[in-house]
């Protein structure tokens, strides 16, 4: 199965998300994968109806999810499209702010992969078990889902910083090292250290740092009830066997949900030492809409360019009068009548204006391929504002076209020339006004000078708003992610094709059992999963003698294996609850 299944709502994806999306090519799963799956499911299952929240199980039924198999995104997107949502396989870990901006779209992003059975409690990389039993299920609460959309809109605006890029580089390299089984000691340890250095970095946190640390604590580790009686809701419980069942010990502080969260950093290479609880899924909005009331978006000014600038990255102001101004944010100059307020500012290469997200026809970044500069703020003795100018004010003070004229800012930003045209909004509030020889000067510098050509001058009382990314997409080339579209076929192993074996005898398939048994303890002798998987397939044809057999060796693993004794005896537990044969008899 190598295409990718489709549904309404992935339909509706931009292009510069669409390179994310990859196959599920369902058909590379091993038989050892889906015992993984079936293993970490049933005991999920099992410990989640009673500490789950009520969501849980019905939503498993609701997104197609079985605890048998792993699920396929045809299924799932057929049955996630009743609910208004989709699901795309992705490659492993992508950048954040991708990441929110699929949830924007209603969109679950799956990391196709599925860990490894080295690492069945809990995998630092991102794999289908986390993405369809942890996020998938509790989508079928309307409010948490209304939530989870929100929180992209949101986060996928949060301004990043070179620290964030760092750190996401890092875990991504981790993720990827502790799931290949070339991995040395020595490189996840590197791995582990160096995410160590980074998150112990002293500095302020960004707005995408802030953003991270509320979903941690909330989409991935969250408890909804109250500090002594609660449920788990978080993907990240919801998903591992090992930290489900440790959340619920004194060893792990119990906080209130507030604001408080997202000033927490968290490490993913080690169990949680604290987690929050919040009362209600609508508290989780409450706490969103006041994290964003303290970002960029909101409040744009000086502190936002400047956080764009520090991040080196595509971004975006909008002005008083909603025209954007979209590029890499290089240089801004303050007023030298308030210090808190912008003069001037600068992008380098191409930039867009916009206004509602649309690009100004005339205005995208081959027009603009040099980058953009232009003065904000009120003229200087002019108690009217440019923006609230009516026609008959612009002409008399002179801002009327063919006019030469001299614009003096508050901020000591001076502008002469020649007026051309002017543009303005649906409201009639004018945006843009284009000068031929044009000079702009500033403390004394020279800014803009008239053999650079046409100055368009974008027209705004002050930013209202700062955030990553372009207003408009289509603006900018953002493809910049390859997908590898078909997954590394790694050569069976023997073990891994003894797997095979043991499902084709648990579907009944003709099978010697002989030799079967003969293959497992030669090639196999230590793998618990696989005798576990064996014992299953005879418990269920009532075949006393190799299910005696298998469960004999298992029994002696617990022994030889005090590391896999819990999940051992977990995986014994699961049939001897309802267990028709004579355990007095197994030895």
């Amino acid at each position: 199965m190598t295409r990718i299944i489709s549904n309404p709502v992935l339909d509706k994806l931009p292009v510069h998300l669409r390179q994310y999306i990859k196959p599920q090519n369902y058909d590379l799963y091993t038989a050892q994968d889906q015992a993984v799956w079936r293993y970490v499911m049933r005991n999920n299952i099992e410990f989640l109806k009673i500490h789950a929240h009520e969501t849980y199980l019905e939503g498993l039924a609701k997104t197609g999810i079985s605890a048998n198999e792993i699920p396929s995104m045809y299924g799932m997107n057929r049955i996630l499209q009743e609910i208004g949502w989709a699901a795309a396989a992705v490659d492993g870990l992508i950048p954040p702010a991708a990441f929110m901006e699929f949830q924007a779209y209603n969109v679950l992003v799956i990391a196709s992969d599925i860990r490894s059975q080295n690492h069945i409690e809990y995998t630092p990389a991102p794999d289908i078990i986390h993405e369809t039993a942890g996020h998938a299920p509790i989508l079928a609460n309307a409010e948490y889902a209304e939530y989870l959309r929100r929180f992209g809109m949101i986060g996928s605006k949060a301004i990043t910083s070179k620290h964030d890029d760092a750190l996401f580089q890092a875990v991504r390299k981790l993720s990827i090292l502790k799931e290949s089984k070339d991995s040395s000691p020595t490189a996840i340890d590197a791995a582990e250290a160096e995410i160590e250095y980074l998150q112990n970095l002293n500095g302020e946190l960004s707005e995408m740092a802030m953003v991270r640390n509320l979903h941690w604590w909330s989409v991935e580790y969250g408890l909804i009830g109250t500090l002594t009686d609660f449920k788990l809701y978080g993907a990240g419980l919801l998903s591992s066997i090992g930290e489900s069942k440790w959340c619920l010990s004194d060893k792990v502080k119990k906080l209130d949900y507030s604001i408080e969260a997202a000033y927490q950093s968290f490490d993913v290479t080690k169990p949680q030492p604290q987690l929050f609880v919040t009362p209600n899924f609508a508290h989780l909005s409450k706490v969103l809409e006041e994290l964003a009331d303290n970002l960029s978006i909101r409040n744009g000014g000086l502190k936002g360019v400047q956080k764009l600038i520090l991040s080196e990255e595509l971004g975006t102001i909008e002005l008083s009068t909603g025209i954007q101004i979209s590029g890499i944010f290089k240089k801004v100059r303050i007023s030298q009548k308030d210090s808190s307020q912008v003069a001037y500012i600068h992008t380098e290469g191409g930039t867009a204006l916009s206004n509602r997200d649309k690009e100004l026809i005339g205005h995208g970044i081959l027009n603009h391929a040099d980058g953009f500069g232009t003065a904000i703020g009120k003229l200087k003795g002019i108690h009217l504002a440019i923006e609230d100018m009516s026609p008959r004010d612009l002409e008399a003070y002179k801002i009327s076209e063919g006019q030469f004229t001299t614009l003096e800012f508050e901020s000591g930003v001076v502008v002469k020339g020649k007026v051309i045209s002017g543009t303005r909004n649906l409201f009639g509030k004018i945006q843009l006004i284009a000068f031929n020889e044009c000079t702009v000067t500033f403390e004394g510098e020279m800014l803009y000078q008239p053999n650079w050509g046409i100055y368009h001058l974008a027209i705004g009382k002050e930013i209202i708003s700062a955030y990553a990314g372009p207003a408009d997409v289509n603006s900018f080339d953002l493809i910049k992610h390859v997908v590898n579209t078909e997954t590394i076929k790694i050569p069976i192993s023997e073990e891994v094709k003894l797997f095979q074996e043991v499902a084709d005898y648990a579907a009944g398939k003709t099978t010697n059992l002989e030799d079967l048994w003969t293959k497992i303890n030669s090639l196999s002798p230590e793998n618990w999963l696989l005798l576990l998987n064996f014992y299953e397939a005879n418990f269920k044809k009532n075949n006393q003698d190799y299910a005696s057999k298998s469960y004999g060796k298992l029994k002696k693993l617990i022994q030889t294996q005090p590391e896999n004794k819990h999940l051992i005896e977990k995986g014994l537990s699961y049939f001897e609850t309802t267990n028709p044969l004579n355990y007095a008899n197994l030895s």
